[in-house]
């Protein structure tokens, strides 16, 4: 078996029978592309199939050298699911990564925003600005407000449809990974920027593809991931904000300040969209100093 027919399998495998995303299928299939590129530059002639530890750990080692921990342990990780793969599909019998230890690298808690600095942001937002009388200050508002009031992944978000707003009910239908969908609750405010937005949608030609996508640019197409990047990072920018955030950093905040404020943990799992509660456990660990009011109010024994 050729490594670039494996990695087609694989790809297959991890759409089809994983359900995994395009973006999720990339970064595992790079990890098995850097070990190829490995082998090559090292005149190393091996196929997947018959590849074993003996190769795999200088591999592990030379990469160490300019990855830091994570990386390298996620390194580890998707080479361990491709060589699964190929057990589970009966070309290996042992997986080569089965003995290499990932470096500990600890957990890593997630960056947030405070209350005020999500209200300085979204204060930032020119809604001034517009392309052809199109007022994208207002997109850009509704865009922030939905990331925070839900708790949206960036995906999610850019893949909303307006069909997916039960603005009666006070949900929106979120389709996160896996194509796994879940029913979100969004607020008044939120609801009414979005409102404001699809006032201005009207206004753009839009793609016939998009006629049911909620957030759109200028000429009428899907927005991308790195478009909703670059707002938050000029808004960053204006208010001279000293952290580096992304579109991920509402999602966190979404979830802390829900906790902080008493939100129940299983609760805060299913908005999120997280298959295991182990996952929303890390926001346990952001700001522990509501646990002592909790305490003090509810404990008989206070």
């Amino acid at each position: 078996m050729k490594w670039q027919n494996a990695i087609k399998d694989y790809k297959h495998y991890l759409k089809i029978e994983r359900g995994l995303s395009n973006n999720s299928i990339e970064s595992y299939v790079r990890d098995v592309q850097k070990l190829i590129l490995y082998l090559e530059q090292n005149s190393i002639s091996i196929s997947p199939i018959m590849i074993e530890k003996n190769v795999i750990q200088p591999f592990i080692y030379d990469a160490s050298k300019s990855i830091n921990a994570r990386s390298q342990s996620r390194l580890i990780s998707g080479l361990r699911s491709f060589f699964s793969y190929l057990i589970f599909e009966d070309y290996r019998k042992t997986n080569p990564l089965d003995h290499i230890e990932s470096p500990k690298t600890g957990r890593k808690l997630p960056d947030t925003l405070s209350i005020k600095e999500i209200d300085t942001l979204i204060g930032a937002i020119d809604l001034s600005k517009s392309y052809n009388t199109i007022y994208i200050g207002e997109r850009n508002r509704a865009i922030l407000e939905t990331l925070y009031s839900c708790g949206l992944r960036v995906s999610e978000l850019i893949n909303l449809k307006i069909s997916d707003l039960f603005f009666n009910e006070g949900f929106i239908k979120v389709t996160g990974k896996g194509d796994k969908q879940r029913f979100v609750p969004i607020g008044l405010n939120t609801q009414n920027y979005i409102n404001i937005w699809k006032q201005e949608r009207t206004k753009i030609n839009i793609n016939q593809e998009y006629m049911d996508t909620l957030f759109l640019n200028h000429r009428g197409a899907q927005l991308t991931r790195a478009m909703i990047f670059t707002i938050i990072k000029e808004l960053a920018k204006a208010i001279n904000l000293n952290k580096t955030i992304s579109p991920h950093t509402f999602r966190h905040s979404f979830a802390t300040h829900l906790l902080e404020n008493g939100a129940d943990l299983r609760a805060i799992q299913l908005m999120l969209g997280h298959e295991s509660i182990t996952t929303t456990e890390i926001y346990m660990h952001v700001d522990r100093s509501h646990l002592k009011d909790i305490l003090l109010k509810h404990h008989p024994r206070k």
